[in-house]
């Protein structure tokens, strides 16, 4: 017999063919059963990406949001400029835990010793301190340029604003606040305003400090810890968003470079080093308002672009979100984004909408939004 021959009858062989074949395809159809299952389990668990969507929608009194604070029952205060309809007067919101906005605070317009023809305040950055008290750059430059601009302690009780105490004066563009170790932080985002390239600086004053004028020229001024050099012409705007790290780390990116700067302190409290710590070029074109979260990954506003940045620990530069100039703004597309502010596992967005040349954002229009991207806890 040759011994690849099989002994069986033909009828046999036959049967036993069929039944392999019925049980290839019973194991087959299972196979099938059991991908299909996993897929489903691995559909209902994979992460979605990260989206921006609308927070909330401002009251139409309300047409240019800029910076953002959070207090300590989870609300946000943003501050308001209004400089898209000056017939609208600066104002706080305050936006609850429940995402409902309600007016906090109206400045009084006009505001009484303002230089003449200035008849507003002009809220930008906005930081709350230990005690309750809010301090805010008021950025007066696009109607006065010789060093009108001044820092503000808002002085809060009972939740509310019970009144306004000058800090310092003297500043050419007042812009972002970050508060640190019994100390407010402010970045001047010109600090000589014809600099070829661009100077600006961050500026440091004690929480009890009040009514200091600041030396002219000002970068004289010996409140200032540290300056910095912008290359840029597009934009004629430098320090602008500012954060500390858990350890103590200042960082300050610098709008029209797209940059980040690190800046480390001695036991002293003196600068120790200034040094570029984060940058894409042609991907961050501005570095607006910042904020860190408890792994101290910054999210950082980039304006130009209609887009969140985040900055690794080591440097790295990735992208949260990113859109084209938003037509719906109730979708909560960017629209210019001024602030990113984490909110537990949120990032909440400020989107200014205050048509800049060259930015993604190509009109004003209402209403004026927050909009929000919910990320992994």
């Amino acid at each position: 017999m040759n011994p690849d021959e099989d002994p069986r009858p033909a009828c046999c062989t036959k049967t036993s063919q069929r039944q392999n074949t019925g049980e290839k395809k019973t194991a087959l159809l299972a196979g099938l059963l059991i991908a299909v299952l996993v897929a489903g389990c691995a559909t209902s668990t994979r992460t979605a990406a990260p989206q921006a969507k609308l927070l909330v929608a401002l009251p139409d009194y309300c047409n240019t949001p800029d910076g953002m604070t959070l207090l300590k029952d989870n609300s946000i205060i943003v501050s308001v400029p209004n400089f898209n309809d000056e017939t609208k007067p600066p104002v706080l919101m305050r936006i609850s835990p429940a995402n409902r906005a309600e007016k906090f605070y109206e400045f009084p317009t006009p505001y009484p010793g303002l230089a003449k023809g200035i008849d507003r305040i002009a809220p930008m950055g906005i930081a709350a301190a230990p005690s309750g008290d809010l301090y805010l750059a008021d950025m007066l430059f696009m109607k006065d340029k010789n060093q009108a601009s001044r820092l503000w302690r808002l002085v809060v009780r009972a939740g509310k604003v019970d009144k306004m105490v000058l800090v310092a004066r003297g500043f050419n563009v007042a812009n972002g606040i970050a508060i640190h170790g019994g100390y407010v932080y402010i970045t001047e985002s010109a600090l000589e305003v014809e600099s070829q390239p661009l100077t600006s600086a961050v500026l440091r004053f004690r929480l009890d400090e009040e009514n200091v004028q600041l030396q002219t020229p000002l970068k004289n001024d010996p409140h200032i810890i540290t300056t910095f050099k912008s290359l840029n012409n597009d934009w004629r705007f430098g320090a602008d968003g500012i954060e500390f790290d858990r350890h103590g780390n200042l960082f300050v990116g610098l709008f029209g470079d797209g940059v980040i700067h690190k800046i480390t302190f001695g036991a002293d409290g003196n600068v120790k080093s200034n040094d570029v710590f984060a940058q894409a070029p042609g991907r961050m074109i501005n570095c607006d308002g910042m904020r860190r979260d408890a792994a101290d990954n910054l999210y950082v506003a980039d304006s130009a672009a209609n887009a969140i940045r985040i900055i690794r620990p080591n440097g790295t530069v990735e992208t949260l979100w990113e859109n084209e100039d938003a037509v719906d703004k109730l979708s909560g597309q960017l629209d210019q984004p001024c602030e990113a502010l984490v909110r537990g596992n949120e990032i909440i967005v400020s989107n200014m909408d205050w048509p800049f040349p060259k930015f993604k954002n190509s009109k004003y229009q209402l209403p004026a939004t927050l909009s929000v991207i919910k990320i992994k806890n």
